[in-house]
């Protein structure tokens, strides 16, 4: 079973009213387990960037301005994505954004039923109980340190370990393919996945290292990555 755990930050909040996406990132699980492969890509919205936006995100005009528009990158996007579930935070939001790019450049759109909202799974799962991403990442002490500005592909990559504790922490399968192999007892809740003998490749290409060193350079000598 493939996934895509995705996210995308735009200008705004509604692209009817000319807000677009200024950045996707997605990771790629098979039967829940991360395989190492992501799409990242910054995109030129073709417009100004709000103050009230550049203060959640930190991607700037300048930033963007050498960056590809939506319609050299949508179909590449789609290809990506496939048939593959959507793990989304709110997925309302960003669908409705995809979409709207999508359709701009008369490229297929994305199937609502092919959404799966992790913040619906939330307020299911611990009823008025706060849902958003750093709420969950608190409740189930996932680290997101890194996380001082919104970024794409870095909440994709925390939202997977969300997504995963919110279903139960382990693959679907577990259950019956342990009961199989073992002679007694049953899986516990508390199972985890051991370490890998060969650890993942890292998620990020040299040239969205540069683009990252680039683009925190512009943020000034007061940047808190900087300070690093």
């Amino acid at each position: 079973m493939r996934e895509i755990v995705l996210d995308t930050e735009t200008t705004g909040f509604d692209p009817e009213s000319g807000d677009r996406i200024v950045e996707i990132g997605a990771v790629e699980l098979h039967n829940h387990v991360a395989t190492g492969r992501t799409y990242h890509q910054y995109i030129n919205p073709e417009r100004s960037m709000p103050q009230e936006a550049f203060e959640v995100h930190g991607l700037s005009d300048d930033f963007l301005r050498d960056k590809p528009k939506f319609a050299e990158i949508g179909q590449a996007f789609l290809d990506f994505v496939g048939d593959a579930k959507l793990v989304i935070h709110n997925a309302a939001f960003d669908m409705k954004f995809l979409n709207a790019e999508l359709g701009w450049m008369n490229l297929p759109k994305l199937p609502w039923e092919q959404a799966i909202d992790t913040l619906e799974i939330a307020r299911k799962r611990f009823p008025g109980s706060p849902a958003s991403l750093d709420a969950l990442c608190r409740r189930f002490a996932i680290d997101n340190s890194a996380r001082t500005l919104h970024g794409a592909l870095l909440d994709s990559e925390i939202l997977a370990e969300v997504y995963l504790e919110l279903i139960g922490g382990r693959q679907p399968d577990f259950a019956l393919s342990a009961g199989s192999q073992q002679s007694g007892g049953t899986a516990g809740d508390s199972w985890r996945p051991s370490p890998r003998v060969k650890p993942l490749p890292a998620r990020i290409t040299e040239e969205e290292r540069k683009a990252h060193a680039e683009f925190v350079a512009k943020l000034g000598e007061n940047a808190l990555w900087s300070r690093a």
